[in-house]
């Protein structure tokens, strides 16, 4: 069946960010490990124990209502938490005092600080953050800018698939007449190949062969007779140039002596071999045979065929042959397939137009998304501006020999970098979260509930669950196609054949709506086969097959003469060669033993006759041998043809004889059995011819691959590869960076108590003072002048 190729690849790679896709779908895994409740048990728990749905789903969901509780922790406690600590700070506490304490290990401290800050800001959060976030950002862009070539290809795949269905249904009827043709052609050949009618006719085909073999020996004696006597008088001249050259005066010097001699012997080898002027001619016997073929005896075989042709019987037949043809196209005219595809057809084109017109709005709300998701990677950005710069001028800027009190203004402005990263911090890490909150239960509900199910077809099973959708349909998608829900027709077995590319009557079972075997069942028409059959009457008693001419005539072919043709004759001539030496041969000696000579006139002369020689046998003998072939063939033919002629005619004449007494008689009956007998062979036909539609209209008529296409392009690839995926590797990424504000919170306020100025320092006194050599310098109300 002729079947259109599909453009649309229902397949998306999603490249290097797919290493990225696999790290969040393992930590959704650990998120919910629990596997997707079967169809099965929540119908039971609907149907039985409604209240037991909700334990079901708060213990398939606990993975996500744990991380969102969590996720609103976060929300509502660090915007309090940082409220509480500016108030603290702003009472001298919380590190809020500008006085630091000396310690022995300040040092270690502050490399410590820095480097958790700098790993926990710049390495995990920009890396696996912010990075990771931005790319999912683009991704998902890029994706919908692309989407429309892949949408346009779907709706272009469902229109060929539309417009080839009602070809492929009229390529199937139009091969009925094919096995129509069929079969009426075995009958007739079948019936009047039959030995009693025409086998021994083929003497006639043997009359001909005859005919043209004579022909061929007369034209063929013919051009060998006048190319033997051509070729003759070529030769001789040749020999009479060459006995003038060899007399030539250069032929008496030493050298050239015994060269010239052996050239002189050599010369009577230059003559014809073959004489075809003494054979025998054959226009007697051609004549005899024009005079027998003056009777057409095939037009004899013509009368019974055309006897049968216009017989009640082969009328009964081509008239149940074409009711069956026309009943077939009734049917296939009756079905409302053009209706139903013209409908689709005109809601197809209004969806395409549809989705046309909106897809500029579709890009226009993803750039809006896209800005959105860029400001809330600026936020973090931000934050780590500053902390970047309050490591960068804290670490260039810190001086150990200096005091707390005298740091340096470059230092001092890394402090303050690093708190307003802290400031920024507490300001907008409950606006992330709560983004990272409504995208993770978002996003990670569609990979749980939707992609994965979708992958492995447990979401289609749950679809397939009876009473599920409909408490009063067995089968949901049998009830909506069939109004009969209890039909076996579920969306996993539809999805899977089409994605197997059968024909859509296999997948959506629509023998319930019309049934092709009906239609195609042969055993209702071969009963009309057979009575008609059995009423057959055909009179060819009128006909004879051979008068007395047409007989006296086949006596007079095999009195023609053909026997008295003297074979023997003309094969000894054709077995003889054209010349009695190779000419080839004779001219390729000439030349080499010119090469013999010394260089001069006589050399020249000598290769000048050896190439004449070449070209009289390409010219004339090789035509010659050509026309003894023929005659060879002919010849041979004729001999054969001679051989037990009159008892071939004769037994032909009883042939005809007992054929004609056959057709007097019971040639009616005789029809009627040999038709009985290959009548099984002929609904044999139709049995091939019916099994071959309904296997053709099962796998290849409307194969329904592009619905296949459109329902993995919106789910797997749309929902799940483009939107989904990204997501999930947007918040992914953004919660990642929000989790990290926390620890980097804490070693940036820790770090900036090294970088920034103090206004009090500890004071260093001998330990007679007693206080084993420190005091707080706020206690004396003076400067430490050594510090100072």
């Amino acid at each position: 069946v002729p079947a259109k190729t599909y453009d649309t690849g229902a397949y998306h790679e999603p490249g290097a960010i797919g290493i990225l896709f696999k790290i969040v779908h393992a930590f959704l895994y650990l998120v919910q490990p629990n596997t997707f409740p079967q169809g099965k048990q929540i119908n039971n728990f609907c149907l039985k124990y409604r209240f037991v749905i909700d334990v079901v789903a708060i213990y398939y969901e606990i993975g996500f209502i744990v991380s969102a509780a969590l996720g609103l922790l976060f929300i509502l406690l660090l915007p309090l938490v940082g409220l509480c600590f500016c108030m603290c700070r702003c009472c001298d506490n919380c590190g809020g005092e500008m006085h630091q304490r000396q310690k022995k290990n300040a040092d270690c401290q502050r490399s410590c600080f820095a480097t958790f800050l700098f790993v926990a800001s710049l390495i995990i959060r920009q890396v696996v953050g912010v990075l990771c976030a931005y790319a999912a950002n683009q991704h998902l862009t890029n994706q919908v800018r692309g989407a429309k070539k892949l949408v346009n290809s779907n709706f272009k795949d469902l229109k060929i698939f539309l417009n080839d269905t009602p070809a492929q249904i009229d390529y199937l009827v139009n091969q009925y007449n094919t096995t129509k043709d069929k079969a009426l052609s075995d009958l007739n050949s079948k019936l009047l190949s039959n030995k009693m009618f025409f086998l021994k006719f083929h003497i006639f085909a043997a009359i001909r062969e005859t005919k043209e073999a004579l022909e061929n020996v007369s034209v063929s004696v013919e051009v060998l007779q006048e190319g033997t006597e051509r070729l003759h008088a070529n030769l001789t001249d040749v020999k009479m140039h060459l006995s003038n050259t060899l007399n030539d005066s250069a032929c008496n010097a030493a050298q050239a002596a015994s060269t010239c001699n052996i050239i002189r012997n050599s010369l009577a080898q230059l003559n014809i071999n073959a004489n075809f002027s003494g054979l025998p001619g054959v226009s007697s016997q051609l004549a005899k045979i024009n005079d027998v073929l003056k009777i057409d005896l095939s037009s004899l075989v013509q009368k019974v065929y055309s006897q049968y042709r216009h017989s009640n019987f082969c009328h009964n037949i081509k008239s149940v042959l074409e009711s069956i043809g026309s009943n077939i196209t009734t049917f296939t005219r009756a079905l409302p397939v053009q209706k139903i595809l013209a409908d689709l057809m005109v809601h197809l084109t209004q969806s395409e137009a549809y989705v046309q017109d909106y897809f500029p709005l579709v890009e226009q709300y993803d750039f809006y998304r896209w800005l959105g998701c860029l400001i809330l990677c600026c936020m973090l950005v931000l934050i780590l501006v500053f902390y970047y710069l309050g490591l960068l001028c804290g670490t260039c800027g810190y001086d150990k020999h200096a005091s707390p009190t005298t740091r340096g203004c470059i230092s001092n402005t890394g402090g303050n970098f690093l708190m307003a990263g802290v400031g920024f911090s507490f300001l907008f890490s409950w606006v992330l979260m709560i983004v990272v909150v409504l995208t993770f239960v978002t996003g990670g509900n569609v990979e749980k509930l939707v992609c994965e199910p979708f992958e492995d077809k447990n979401l289609f099973k749950v679809l397939d669950t009876p009473y599920l959708l409909n408490k009063h349909w067995k089968n949901y998608l049998a009830g909506i196609i069939f109004k009969n829900p209890n039909v076996n027709l579920t969306f996993e077995k539809v999805y899977s054949d089409c994605k197997e590319n059968k024909g859509i009557y296999t997948s959506l079972h629509l023998e319930h709506l019309f049934n092709i075997n009906e239609l195609l069942n042969i055993s209702m028409y071969t009963e009309d086969v057979t009575l008609k059959i059995e009423h057959i009457q055909i009179n060819l008693s009128k006909i004879i097959l051979l008068d007395e001419i047409g007989k006296e005539n086949l006596l007079n072919f095999s009195s023609s003469g053909i026997d008295g043709i003297d074979f023997s004759a003309y094969l000894t001539e054709i077995n003889k060669s054209v010349t009695k030496v190779d000419l080839l041969s004779f001219a390729n000696d000439l030349e080499a033993r010119a090469d013999q000579l010394p260089k001069g006139a006589l050399e020249n002369a000598l290769k000048g006759h050896a190439n004449n020689i070449r070209m009289i046998h390409n010219q004339q003998v090789v035509p010659l041998e050509q026309a003894m072939s023929t005659l060879n063939q002919s010849i041979r033919l004729l001999k054969r043809t001679s051989s037990e002629l009159m008892v071939k005619v004769k037994n032909v004449i009883s042939a005809v004889n007992a054929a004609q007494d056959l057709i007097n008689n019971n040639a009616s009956q005789v029809i009627v059995q040999e038709t009985k007998k290959y009548m099984d062979t002929i609904i044999g036909y139709f049995e091939q011819y019916t099994e071959w539609v309904k296997e053709s209209i099962s796998m290849e008529v409307a194969a329904c691959k592009p619905i296949a296409n459109v329902i993995d392009t919106a789910v797997d690839i749309f929902l799940c590869s483009y939107i989904a995926d990204s997501v999930n590797t947007f918040w992914f990424g953004l919660g990642g960076s929000s989790m990290f504000l926390i620890p980097a919170i804490i070693f940036a306020v820790k770090l900036s108590k090294y970088y920034r100025r103090m206004d009090t320092e500890d004071v260093y006194d001998d330990t007679e003072n007693g206080n084993n050599g420190y005091h707080k310098e706020h206690l004396y109300g003076i400067h430490n002048p050594v510090f100072t």
